[in-house]
């Protein structure tokens, strides 16, 4: 892990925010602190972070999750600002400009993907760190269909930008051999060298009632990673400083390893 120098961290609703759907302003400022150090260190940072739809919910004052796609798009607008003001506040005070990147998956098809991948480039080279989400306010199928989830998406921004580590931070340890909430004897599975069907049957699927995934989505993400050679760890969110430890090469969470690159 201490060889890793480019690395995408892709951040959960349930890391960013309340169950009010309000900023966690503890997790959120442990986590731009330690993302910047590590920055700072030489390792160039590609963070992937949700919450849109969460803070714009709180904002507009909002419960539960709406159902209709209009609603869901207001949140996501609204919400957007005010993640990326938070983010562009907090970073700002470790001197470092972050930028705002919104994508779809067709801008992502193979005829577009690379006006993404200069993009991105750029930013990384010019020092600075990409913050990117999906666009939910212009994304209309994915908001319809309830599949729009930045685990996949940190995964193949993974691939795009070749990184060298996928990190995942969840509301849990990592992958477990059954339901740790259900089961106290749940054990914690801290390497997968290979996705087989058993690997598939633990993850549940539902998340956070404000976030849209699971450890379902992580599997997905983990085999979109691991078929480009890249490595893939689950974490825990509610502890940024967690970070430290997987640089610093202690064993924490799971990690999905994968071969050589192609």
């Amino acid at each position: 892990m201490k060889n890793k120098k480019r690395v995408v961290v892709k951040v959960g609703t349930s890391t960013l925010t309340h169950a009010t759907g309000s900023f966690n302003i503890r997790h959120l400022e442990s986590l731009v602190k330690t993302v910047s150090d590590i920055r700072n260190s030489g390792v160039e940072i590609i963070l992937v972070s949700s919450g849109a739809i969460g803070l714009g919910m709180a904002k507009l004052g909002l419960r539960e999750r709406p159902k209709d796609t209009p609603t869901k798009q207001a949140c996501a607008a609204v919400g957007q600002c005010e993640l990326m003001n938070m983010y562009d506040r907090l970073f700002g005070d470790y001197n470092i400009t972050v930028a705002q990147v919104l994508l779809t998956k067709y801008v992502l098809s193979d005829e577009r993907k690379e006006n993404v991948v200069n993009a991105l480039e750029r930013i990384i080279a010019s020092g600075a760190i990409p913050i990117v989400n999906e666009n939910d306010v212009v994304a209309i199928d994915e908001l319809e269909l309830e599949v729009g989830e930045n685990d996949s998406l940190a995964a193949i921004v993974s691939v795009l930008t070749g990184a060298d580590l996928l990190i995942i931070m969840s509301d849990i340890d990592g992958l477990y051999d059954g339901d740790p909430k259900a089961n106290p004897g749940a054990k914690l599975i801290s390497r997968v060298e290979n996705i087989s069907g058993e690997i598939e049957r633990y993850a549940s699927g539902a998340g956070t009632q404000l976030g849209t995934g699971g450890m379902a989505t992580k599997i997905k993400a983990a085999k979109i990673a691991n078929a480009s050679g890249i490595d893939m760890l689950i974490i825990n969110g509610a502890r940024a400083e967690n970070l430290y430890d997987v640089f610093d090469g202690r064993i924490i969470g799971t990690l999905f390893a994968a071969g050589e690159k192609n």
